[in-house]
């Protein structure tokens, strides 16, 4: 399963910035966001993680390294 189609079957009070990844949109997360985002990665049921969470764990990590940073997830 593609690691985004799941996506649709998390609790969007839950998981809000995971949410709102889809396949075919655009997603951007700020400075402010990237803490939010992490939290989730860190709670994410198993069934949910890959490698993708390693990287996604790593660009957030440049996110918050540098100033008027912006994490870009592209969609098709």
């Amino acid at each position: 399963m593609e690691w985004t189609a799941a996506f649709a079957e998390l609790d969007q009070a839950e998981f809000p910035m995971l949410w709102a990844l889809t396949p075919y949109g655009d997603a951007v997360f700020n400075q402010r966001q990237i803490p939010l985002l992490l939290a989730e990665l860190d709670r994410l049921p198993v069934a949910y993680g890959g490698d993708w969470v390693d990287q996604a764990r790593e660009l957030c990590q440049v996110v918050e390294r540098g100033t008027h940073l912006y994490l870009w997830f592209l969609g098709d």
